[in-house]
């Protein structure tokens, strides 16, 4: 592969996400004698946040949380719609220069590790052009899921059909729903999110579900960090909020797990006292316990505030098929609507689908194993961004640019050309990486591709941001696991 030298980087990072944004702020702060760029094979930076447009689109963690360490959140809804998270990422950007380290419009096709040079060679597509690239580290920002298709399951007779059939991440921008009929097939976090929004404006919207989700009603404002805002620095009071509500995530989480059924006792209670006339047994109960799948928040409580008001209807039941005029289901009743909208959920990929190579020879993901949950047994200098299911995604995100940081000093410093995980006789595959964890849909659909965990520490993935808190952020570089070569 011929390489073009100015297009040599001590790091590249892949991605202008919230990952990649925030690895490019701690390369700088943390190394500041490397060069490095970040690849970005969409038109704008934000990822997630640039790319989904529909209706009411909103964090599902508070701000807090889901911010960067390192830049306090200043609006006064802890809950955030799409827009101003996308404006805190731009303010990032700009407060630190980092546009001038994009490149956008590349997308990166494959990385394949030189052990000759001690270099990845990445190849990219920047308008229908192969343009080539080279650094000594690689760290991928690139999130989790498909950009390019969401997840549909094949419905029967789905193309006899005659209405419009919308897919969340495919949201035609100005698309004017009102006072049509509308059906919102899923129960996740992007049906609780748009169905709300959707009934402002809709003739009726009905969520129709196969079976029924945890809702986590929180008000959107938080009094408590807006009060500490006006007495304290705003780092400070930033910082305060975020350690609370990363205990209390952890601790709901905890308690789910250990007391699963008091945990949902007091969550069907809750919903209850919300929709005093509804079938909860029936629309509500899930067939798990809290946290075998994520929840999804609910700011105060719109979602059943539009059932209330009967500007939407929840539905159990199963499809049976599609017809022109809209959905009948098992049960015989029909469902005609003007519009179907898609919230079945996404499609994973590992790497953001690129085509991870060792001199030459392609490396399958799910047969290597996942080291501090960020690196992978045989492929070297290389760091992968993946957040937690059980909490804010950039909790993790924070502590693996800071991780990556220290590993490339560290290499810097001892003069090492690069580290390779490498898994230990005694340590043994005991599980995937996610499924055991979480039952969720869209996770099983791909647990084939993702990376395998083993049995004890650091061949683990621990969902537990305090334990990494520490053994990331402080604990040592070198162990039994990590080999350094000069």
């Amino acid at each position: 592969m011929l390489m073009n030298n100015n297009k040599h980087f001590n790091v590249i990072v892949i991605g202008a996400g919230i990952s990649g944004i925030g690895a490019g702020y701690y390369l700088q702060k943390n190394c500041p004698n490397k060069t490095f760029c970040i690849i970005e094979g969409r038109e704008n930076i934000g990822g997630t946040w640039d790319l989904f447009k529909y209706p009411g689109i909103r964090s599902d963690s508070d701000m807090f949380t889901l911010g960067y360490a390192f830049k306090p959140w200043k609006e006064q809804k802890a809950i955030a719609n799409g827009p101003s998270i996308l404006n805190y990422l731009e303010e990032t950007v700009r407060e630190n220069n980092l546009r001038e380290k994009i490149k956008f419009s590349h997308k990166v096709l494959s990385a394949n590790w030189n052990s000759d040079n001690c270099q990845w060679e990445i190849k990219a597509s920047h308008h229908e052009k192969e343009i080539f690239f080279t650094s000594n580290f690689l760290f991928m920002g690139t999130g989790y899921y498909n950009y390019d298709e969401g997840y549909t399951p094949d419905f029967v007779d789905l193309d006899k059909y005659k209405g419009k059939l919308i897919h969340p991440q495919k949201w035609p921008e100005d698309y004017d729903y009102a006072n049509k009929r509308i059906t919102v097939i899923g129960s996740g976090a992007t049906a609780a999110t748009i169905v709300p929004e959707l009934s402002k404006k809709a003739k009726h919207v009905t969520m129709l579900q196969r079976s029924p989700t945890y809702y986590f009603p929180r008000p959107d404002e938080d009094r408590v960090a807006n009060f500490l805002k006006k007495v304290l620095p705003s780092k400070l009071s930033y910082t305060l909020v975020r350690l609370r509500n990363v205990f209390f995530q952890q601790l709901l989480y905890r308690i789910c797990r250990s007391y699963p059924e008091y945990a949902k006792r007091k969550f069907l209670e809750g919903v209850k006292k919300l929709l005093p006339n509804h079938d909860i047994a029936k629309n509500f109960t899930p067939s798990y316990y809290p946290w075998e799948q994520r929840m999804c928040l609910v700011p105060n409580g719109d979602l059943f505030e539009s059932i209330r008001e009967n500007k939407a209807t929840v539905v159990t039941d199963h499809i049976e098929h599609f017809t022109n005029k809209g959905i009948k289901l098992r049960s015989g009743q029909i469902i005609e609507s003007d519009v179907v909208i898609t919230a079945t959920g996404l499609n994973l990929q590992s790497f953001g689908g690129v085509k991870v190579h060792i001199d030459g020879k392609y490396i399958e993901p799910s047969e290597t194993m996942t080291y501090k949950s960020m690196m992978f047994s045989g492929i070297p200098n290389f760091v992968n961004s993946f957040g937690y299911i059980n909490a804010s995604w950039t909790l993790k995100a924070d502590l693996t640019c800071e991780y990556a940081c220290r590993l490339i000093n560290y290499l810097d410093k001892n003069n090492f050309s690069h580290c390779i995980p490498r898994v230990p006789v005694d340590v043994k595959v005991e599980k995937d990486w996610l499924a055991t964890e979480f039952s969720s849909g869209y996770i099983h659909r791909a647990i084939h591709l993702f990376p395998q965990q083993g049995n004890r520490s650091p061949w683990t993935n621990t969902q537990n941001y305090f334990k990494d808190f520490f053994g990331i952020k402080y604990g040592k570089l070198s162990d039994d696991s990590l080999h350094f070569t000069q």
